[in-house]
């Protein structure tokens, strides 16, 4: 089957001659039938405009598009056969919630029986059917969200885009709006394309993430494959809460019993043969241990109910480690750590990215 969204070599630049500021550079990613794609990456990356340039709202200044395999640049919105929802409801305030859901049917003149049956539908699949008869002003927030991708699903569009919807929610109704939009797409079957800067929702929501940066894209692949393998200390930082920690440091020897020298310590690990390189941990990865010759002070302790997040100030930086919510340390206490030679992240400490097996002496080293 034919990828819906075939995105090659996309360039957006504003301005002309010095002042031109390019925002998108050259991005390629083809998105599979009924996959759930996630474009993450902070403000400003271009992922916005990315997805605006998918909807028709704007024009690429060089590159390929087709959805459903058909060329769509200088096409009119109205005509890509897409749905999209915006960080704003944008509901329209006099109508009631079956009026809005039924609106861009209504424009297309499907005829009313047709209509009130999409509607019903629609409003079942998403749980508001007892809402139908009110106005926007007499719902939650997430009951207009609801309302607003309703609006969209009507259509049965076979491209679904979402830009930042859950922004304007509270904590609480975040993760509950998370949960309805992953039901939806399982139920619906719709191929997604969903915009946010919250890597929370990214590893939650998609079935692949495109992480981005300054306009280009860092790196595509499945929520493990990029919180275990990211592809440079950019992608490990930017996924994964806690953040990774880097030690910068330098192999003393490399090979499957490898020594990794660095300040105030020394590991023996799997390590790869370049000389200069930054060794990447996820707090769950590093442990605790009072006989550990690589030491530290406490600096912070963080419950978060399930866990507890343990910073410890060392000679080499800061290091989180996750530990058991019963943790009873304190402010000042001298730790000793160790790391898992199972879970490194080796990275080159000049360019940032990641050192794969072919740069290595050893067979393992992510």
């Amino acid at each position: 089957m034919a990828s819906p969204l075939h995105i090659k070599g996309i360039r957006k630049a504003f301005g002309k001659g010095d002042k031109t500021v390019e925002v998108l550079k050259k991005i390629d990613i083809d998105v599979a039938p009924g996959e759930f794609l996630i474009l993450v990456g902070p403000s400003g990356c271009g992922k916005s405009t990315l997805l605006n340039i998918i909807a028709g709202l704007e024009e690429p200044t060089e590159g390929e598009l087709h959805i459903g395999g058909k060329n769509v640049i200088g096409m009119p919105p109205a005509q890509r056969d897409i749905a999209m929802v915006f960080q704003s409801y944008a509901l329209y305030p006099t109508m009631t919630v079956a009026d809005n859901i039924g609106f861009a049917l209504e424009m297309r003149k499907v005829p009313k029986a047709e209509r009130d049956k999409r509607i019903q539908e629609v409003a079942t699949m998403l749980q508001i059917e007892h809402l139908l008869d009110r106005r926007p002003a007499q719902l939650s927030g997430g009951q207009r969200q609801r309302v607003a991708m309703g609006r969209a699903l009507a259509r049965d569009p076979q491209l679904f885009l979402f830009d930042e919807p859950l922004s304007n929610l509270d904590a609480k109704l975040r993760v509950e709006m998370r949960a309805e939009i992953k039901r939806l797409h399982q139920h619906s079957g719709i191929t997604t394309v969903y915009v946010t800067h919250d890597q929370i929702e990214a590893m939650t929501l998609g079935s692949r993430i495109a992480v981005m940066k300054g306009g280009i894209l860092q790196q595509i692949g499945s929520p493990d494959e990029i919180y275990r393998r990211p592809a440079n200390t950019y992608v490990a930082g930017f996924i994964g809460s806690p953040t990774m920690n880097f030690i910068d440091g330098r192999v003393e020897r490399g090979g499957e019993n490898g020594r990794f020298v660095f300040a105030g310590g020394a590991l023996d690990l799997p390590c790869p043969a370049g000389p200069d390189v930054t060794l990447g941990q996820r707090p769950e990865h590093i442990h605790l241990s009072d006989n550990a010759s690589w030491r530290g002070e406490v600096f912070l302790v963080e419950p978060t109910g399930a866990d507890t997040f343990v910073v410890v100030k060392t000679a080499a930086g800061m290091v989180t480690v996750r530990e058991p919510a019963n943790t009873r340390l304190q402010i000042g206490d001298n730790v000793g750590m160790t790391v898992s030679g199972h879970h490194n992240n080796w990275f080159d400490k000049a360019s940032g990215n990641r050192l794969t097996e072919m740069d290595s002496s050893s067979l393992f080293v992510g």
